[in-house]
């Protein structure tokens, strides 16, 4: 079937309760803008379109289960980290709407949005210069999605950011957010088009089509090496009755996981824990499963938080993939 027969539409699927969610959110802020949304291949704000592309598969459980089976994850299949990506894709969209990354205090904070955009980045999990919000220190990759993590810390209800951040260099990015939003409210943004960049609606290409092309285009992107580590102990389907899933398991045990690595290798606990969070966070995408005794799963953990610390610690951070 092609993409374009699918028939899907944003208003009449299940996402549309999280758009408007997105928009209540904005309003109790004070900002007017609304980025128009619309289904696409995969998340992304274009350059100069205000505006939000969201994955086709998120729109039907059916193929939300094919995407799950085909590529293993699904991108925002929750509806926590679907409002996660919302929050940071709107960080794009008013970027867009107000061209922001123009004012000279956005670059002297976030750094020139004209840089390359890198395919992989380095992160360092210690550094408290930027927030933390969808994982794997995206915030790291580029100024543009350093702004875009911020803004989402700032805009999430209750986040606490004032609190949370008060004793981190971060907190310098998140106060001129604040600063930003006060000087745009009431303000009619000067980018109003409402394109819509490689809607499903225009897409003839079957979906096999597409699925094969991304299939081809994971093979040469190599996964990152968590990834491959966490594959090689836990399991993605449950191989027996009563197996746990492996980010309970993490959270069950991180408290040890954290000092028993801190003190064998002599790091900061806090760089240790932010390496363990993404452990979790990558479970949890790939709905892993913990194969064999917990206690050997455990040692197994041990091992791959000792080497990916150890990495991160002497400057050889594994490439992350955009």
């Amino acid at each position: 079937m092609r993409l374009c027969d699918l028939e899907l539409t944003l208003e009449s699927s299940r996402l549309a309760p999280y758009v408007k969610r997105l928009y209540r959110e904005l309003e109790s802020r004070g900002i007017g803008f609304r980025p128009h949304a619309w289904l696409g291949e995969e998340w992304f704000s274009p350059d100069g379109v205000p505006g939000i592309a969201i994955p086709f598969y998120l729109a039907h459980p059916r193929l939300e289960r094919l995407e799950r089976r085909i590529m293993r994850e699904v991108e925002g299949g929750n509806a926590r980290w679907l409002m996660r990506i919302l929050r940071h894709e709107a960080g794009h969209a008013l970027d867009n709407a107000y061209r922001l990354r123009r004012r000279r205090r956005w670059r002297e904070v976030f750094g020139p949005a004209s840089l390359p955009y890198p395919r992989r980045y380095r992160a360092r999990p210690g550094s408290r210069r930027y927030v933390h919000h969808l994982g794997e220190w995206y915030a790291q990759a580029h100024p543009t999605e350093d702004f875009a993590e911020t803004f989402a810390v700032w805009l999430k209800p209750n986040s606490g950011w004032r609190k949370t951040y008060a004793a981190w260099p971060a907190f310098q990015k998140l106060s001129l957010v604040e600063e930003l939003m006060d000087s745009i409210r009431g303000l009619s943004p000067p980018v109003r088009n409402r394109r819509r960049v490689d809607a499903i609606a225009d897409d003839r290409r079957t979906l096999a089509a597409l699925y094969r092309r991304k299939l081809a285009h994971r093979r040469h992107e190599r996964r990152g090496l968590a990834e491959e580590l966490l594959l090689k102990v836990f399991s993605v389907e449950r191989e027996r009755p009563g197996a746990i899933r492996a980010a309970t398991l993490l959270r069950a045990a991180k408290a040890g996981l954290v000092a028993s690595a801190s003190r064998d290798l002599g790091l900061e606990r806090y760089s240790v824990y932010q390496i363990l969070r993404m452990l979790v966070e990558r479970c949890e995408a790939l709905k892993l499963y913990v194969r064999g005794s917990r206690r050997d799963a455990v040692r197994h953990v041990r091992w791959i938080l000792g080497r990916l610390a150890r990495l991160y610690a002497q400057g050889e951070t594994p490439h992350l993939a955009l």
